[in-house]
């Protein structure tokens, strides 16, 4: 199993890059951030120089979107940063919350997002593809690599990343939700008649690393993962609006916690203390993220490992960023090499 690290890009930026150094150097292999124009910093800007001072680290947005800048502009970026740095970038991609709504637009539709996925790969690895009616190609690209992650959570999603996503990305760590999200991908891309195995299966949520597991200790770390409740909510109220509260297509494990959610300010988006995550119950966000002492995240991880996932992408934002990232590198990404 590999681990990444996730981070919001606020300034200064020097310390997003001093994190992610601090992450290679114990044993993480990924390196993600939020992309969302308005909330931060601009984050490829930030890649250059995470890619500079680190020796083998992948990194790439948790996630971008098609909406945000034109496709051959983005995977230009992406391109001149593998060019630079030997294809150390992966592009995680989604419809589009923050970064969209934010700036007063919709979030993408899924069809738009499926055409992207395939424009930006293509461009970025140096083949020709079609933007607006015009066929465009990056005639400089020399061995271009650019995989391609889809983060969804709705059914038509799961089916649209398994189809076309070289990997799925999954922003919660509930091993029930886990095993049928990852079933219902692998059956997509057995559908299309792709190899299901091909597909990367990445899970993302918070870890807090705790001594012990006394009843102080677990509330505070719930206290701050529970934004992470919130920002899900976002993704599963559109879901509910789409689905209705009780359809067969989407678990009432996913859904049900979203009852008592009464709208959402973006101005604490990912962050400790959101006010607007007070709906969040502590079972979800037990179920969501891994809290405790090690041994509690080693058994977890364990279990999402057996049930197919290939990454553990770690949300830091919390009062221990430090503290996690070294006690994953002294005490559990070792129990997974």
């Amino acid at each position: 199993m590999d681990f990444g690290l996730v981070l919001q890009t606020d300034p200064p930026a020097s310390e997003v890059v001093g994190l992610m150094r601090r992450a290679e150097r114990n044993g993480f292999r990924y390196g993600w951030t939020f992309d969302s124009a308005v909330l931060w910093q601009e984050p490829f800007v930030i890649y250059s120089r995470i890619l500079e001072h680190t020796t083998g680290l992948v990194v790439g947005p948790m996630v971008t979107n098609p909406g945000t800048r034109t496709w051959e502009v983005t995977a230009s970026t992406f391109a001149t940063l593998n060019e630079m740095y030997g294809n150390r970038t992966v592009c995680g991609i989604g419809r589009g919350d923050s970064a969209m709504r934010v700036a007063g637009r919709k979030p993408n539709t899924l069809a738009r997002l499926g055409e992207a996925i395939g424009v930006i790969r293509d461009l970025a690895e140096g083949r020709e593809a079609e933007v607006d009616g015009q066929l465009l190609r990056l005639p400089w690209v020399r061995d271009g690599k650019l995989p391609v992650w889809m983060a969804a959570y709705g059914p038509k999603a799961l089916a649209l990343a398994g189809e076309k996503a070289d990997g799925f990305i999954l922003q919660l760590a509930d091993p029930f939700l886990t095993e049928w999200m990852v079933k219902a991908v692998r059956q997509a891309a057995a559908d299309a008649g792709r190899d299901p195995a091909a597909v990367t299966i990445c899970v993302a949520a918070p870890a807090y690393v705790t001594e012990d597991a006394s009843d102080a200790v677990l509330a505070h770390a719930r206290e701050q993962c529970r934004w992470f409740g919130g920002m899900v909510g976002n993704h599963v109220a559109d879901l509910v609006s789409r689905y209705g509260e009780h359809s067969a297509m989407v678990p009432e494990a996913l859904t049900a916690y979203i009852k008592e959610r009464h709208g959402y300010d973006y101005s604490h988006h990912g962050r400790a203390g959101n006010p607007s995550t007070d709906f969040v119950p502590d079972e979800i966000v037990d179920r969501f993220c891994l809290l405790g002492p090690p041994a509690a995240h080693i058994e977890k991880l364990t279990a999402l490992r057996e049930l197919g996932v290939d990454q553990f992408a770690v949300y830091d934002m919390h009062d221990a960023k430090e503290a996690t990232i070294d006690a994953y590198g002294a005490e559990i990404i070792p129990a997974f090499s």
